[in-house]
């Protein structure tokens, strides 16, 4: 630290990272994140998505995780709560699919089906 400014700035951006975070309105991102998550890849997709909506400066997006989400054969999984809309499971999520979940999805407004825990179920049928 150089100086006083520089510390406000550093508790102001900090702050705006935990409230991401902790929101409990508008869209929450919530990536599985249990031993079965991260052997599977969780974490860099849980980074990428934290990047993509701080790099678009989403302010009512939240990004959390979660332990166990219960399908360990389809992590990483990414569920997005979105009011009106309900919750949406993505499975077999990676860096790429988490930036274009971010710019369709939340962005957008579109549901990626082709990524979606219901169209993989179809798929093994």
């Amino acid at each position: 630290m150089k100086s006083l400014e520089e510390l406000k700035r550093l508790r102001e951006e900090t702050i705006e990272r935990v409230e991401l975070r902790n929101s409990k309105e508008g869209i929450r991102i919530v990536v599985g994140m249990a031993t079965c998550g991260i052997s599977a890849g969780a974490r860099p997709v849980l980074m990428t998505l934290i990047e993509e909506v701080n790099k678009r400066k989403l302010k009512d997006v939240t990004v959390s995780q979660t332990g166990c989400i219960g399908v360990c054969r389809l992590e990483p999984i990414v569920e997005i709560y979105k009011k009106g809309e309900g919750k949406t499971t993505y499975v077999d999520v990676n860096p790429e699919k988490a930036k274009q979940i971010v710019a369709e999805h939340i962005v957008n407004g579109k549901i990626i089906t082709e990524y979606t825990i219901g169209n993989y179920e179809n798929k093994e049928s």
